[in-house]
């Protein structure tokens, strides 16, 4: 499920207290770096373009408001010819208005469009930035999801804001050209109070002003439990999301399990979550349904009601009394925007506040990297130009605190091929996550040779979305390498059937066999020719001979590559210089060599010389295994 905290000792999302900071500064700052980075040019040029656009409109309203006392006064009237002058007055209004409105609604859904792509631009490069994406897994209270957030919510927050902020603008300036207007028609209100008569001027005006006052704080009280159903219902429906993908992406291991069943039953309840809140945000949408239905109902015919003595008495005209009941109508709905818009703003306030968790729990993570007490990865040779990979000092934690590895000094010098063991959850893959900078938790120093010059290769491959050329090349482009090379590579390990395919976009991950995606990072190998490679468990789902195969590639073409690996695979420590071993004790483990080091020559390790599938490489190899071991 999700982890709804945004940090250690930090409320959650939706309840009292949560963003101290403040509602609309938690706003703008998503809006700041739009407007004040390298997009602020288009970014004001679209907002500028929707400002006068929608003037533009108010205009037209205005205009509006005055035809339907001319049209109304013709109709009193019997005027046959004003009636339908004022007829075409309508039609270039009209014609007007939609042409205004077709126009901003095209700029506007630009700075909608313009806005999300900077969001999930800036979004997507902090989250890869520095492995972020990798450490947010185990920081404690980190914002869950971060695909849908990303996706997602960036799309609601940035168009439901743009348009709120057009409507409340909207709103704000029709309430001003709108207000004159009915306090000049409406004209004074004589009020007896007892023997004193008192005069109460363009009194429709405080009658708008007080309706929409008492039906904004009704809807307010009532319609406040949404802001956190809603954010409570985008946490259930993510969780429910992630639950189908990881059945997607995980669905040969439920098949071959037959657990079907059972992934029903978890679907079913994390659906549940779903329903139940959704339950909850209907209960108050009905609850808010009575208040708005009856309120735009009374509106319609409230203004006639009060400004009819005037009507019945002479004093206006039945062309001014429809003025004025239209008039009341756009102050209303000017002082109502917030009634209209409160379940609108409940959901937007929900998309906002998950991306600004987002944000939070980058936020965090930087403060991490930027912290004293974490692991030191020093990138580069020696003074005097050599290359090593030097640990000093070592010590790695859990994200929690708990010491992993508590002391590790070694030096691998570059061309060395080291093997390091030890008991699982002794800390060996972890150690390789600080040597690539991705782990931090810990102190001491780790001196790596250049990035570039760095090869990982994990037990299970990447291959990313595209062809088959692509996944070969990666992380170079597809294009980089030509297609001798590569072919040469997957004919040397073991992959010559895939050579017709290289252009075919699949799901490389999901069509080969572990295997096969084994011996396809072995093919990647062959082409980038690091000069370091770090293996964690790169061989597990090799048998034999395809093993010997592959770890002959160091001895072969890889020769002068330094290869650290970890591995429990028999045979595995024939094709090394040394061993290292973590050791469990109490204080977490230590790295330490063993006595008796294993020195095999570079003619008895060519054991997959001949391909992985070749005869005379595994008898050499078993032969090799089954002699005395030098010491």
């Amino acid at each position: 499920m999700s982890e709804r905290r945004r940090g250690p000792g930090s409320p959650v999302e939706g309840e009292e207290g949560y963003g101290q900071e403040g509602f609309i500064l938690r706003f703008w700052r998503l809006a700041r770096g739009y407007y004040t980075g390298d997009e602020r040019r288009s970014a004001w040029l679209l907002t500028a373009g929707v400002i006068g656009l929608t003037l533009v409109q108010i205009g037209i309203q205005v205009r509006f408001n005055l035809w339907n006392r001319d049209f109304f006064n013709a109709l009193e009237a019997r005027d046959r010819a004003a009636f339908f002058g004022q007829m075409g007055t309508f039609l270039l209004l009209t014609a007007g208005s939609m042409a205004v409105a077709v126009f901003q609604l095209y700029v506007r859904q630009m700075l909608q469009l313009r806005w999300r792509e900077w969001l999930v631009f800036r979004l997507q490069a902090r989250w890869l930035a520095g492995s972020r994406h990798y450490q947010m897994n185990f920081l404690p209270g980190s914002a869950d999801n971060p695909d849908q957030r990303i996706s997602e919510n960036t799309r609601w927050a940035t168009a439901m804001a743009v348009d709120m902020a057009v409507g409340l603008f909207q709103s704000a300036v029709m309430l001003v050209s709108f207000v004159g207007i009915l306090w000049t028609l409406s004209g004074p209100l004589l009020v007896a109070f007892g023997s004193n008569e008192f005069e109460i001027p363009g009194y429709m005006v405080f009658a708008a002003l007080i309706y929409a006052v008492i039906g904004s704080t009704l809807t307010y009280f009532m319609g406040r439990p949404m802001v956190d159903i809603n954010i409570r219902r985008n946490e259930a429906e993510s969780d429910h999301r992630f639950a189908l993908i990881r059945i997607r992406e995980n669905s040969e291991g439920v098949a071959l399990i037959r657990g079907e069943a059972d992934e029903d039953r978890g679907l079913r309840r994390s659906f549940s979550h779903v329903v139940l809140v959704m339950k909850d945000l209907m209960r108050s949408e009905r609850r808010l349904m009575w208040l708005t239905s009856a309120y735009g109902m009374v509106a319609g015919v409230f203004p006639i009601l009060v400004a009819s003595p005037r009507y019945f008495a002479g004093a206006i005209t039945l062309g001014v009394l429809m003025q004025i009941g239209s008039a009341f109508a756009e102050v209303t709905r000017a002082l109502n925007w917030f009634v209209d818009n409160f379940p609108r703003i409940a959901d937007w306030r929900s998309h906002l506040e998950r991306v600004v968790a987002l944000e939070d729990s980058l936020d965090a993570a930087d403060i991490l990297d930027a912290g004293e007490v974490r692991i030191s990865v020093t990138e580069g040779p020696l003074p005097d130009g050599r290359e090593v990979l030097a640990f000093r000092d070592l010590q790695i934690a859990q994200a929690d605190g708990n010491i992993l590895v508590g002391e590790a000094n070694a030096e691998i010098q570059a061309g060395e091929k080291v093997l390091i063991v030890g008991e699982s959850g002794t800390g060996k893959s972890t150690l390789f996550r600080a040597i690539s900078g991705v782990w931090p938790w810990g102190s001491g120093e780790i001196r790596v040779p250049p990035r570039d010059h760095m090869m990982f290769m994990p037990q299970r491959p990447y291959l990313p979305l595209g062809t088959l050329r692509g996944a070969i090349a990666y992380p170079a482009a597809p294009k980089k390498f030509p297609d001798a090379a590569v072919t040469a590579a997957l004919e040397r390990c073991g992959l010559a059937h895939l050579m017709g395919r290289l252009d075919e976009d699949e799901r490389w991950d999901r069509m080969l066999s572990l295997g096969e995606q084994q011996r396809l990072a072995f093919a990647r190998l062959l082409l980038h020719r690091p000069r370091w490679v770090f293996m964690d468990e790169a061989t597990a789902a090799l048998d034999e001979a395809n093993q010997d195969a592959m770890m002959g590639l160091f001895r072969e073409q890889l020769s002068d590559s330094a290869l650290v690996s970890i591995g429990h695979r028999p045979g595995l420590d024939l094709f090394h210089d040394r061993t290292l071993t973590l050791m469990r004790s109490p204080d977490g483990a230590k790295l330490m060599a063993p006595r008796r080091q294993r020195t095999v020559s570079t003619r008895r390790r060519r054991s997959g010389a001949g391909g992985p599938v070749n005869v005379a490489g595994r008898g050499v190899a078993r032969i090799l295994r089954g002699r005395p071991k030098r010491t």
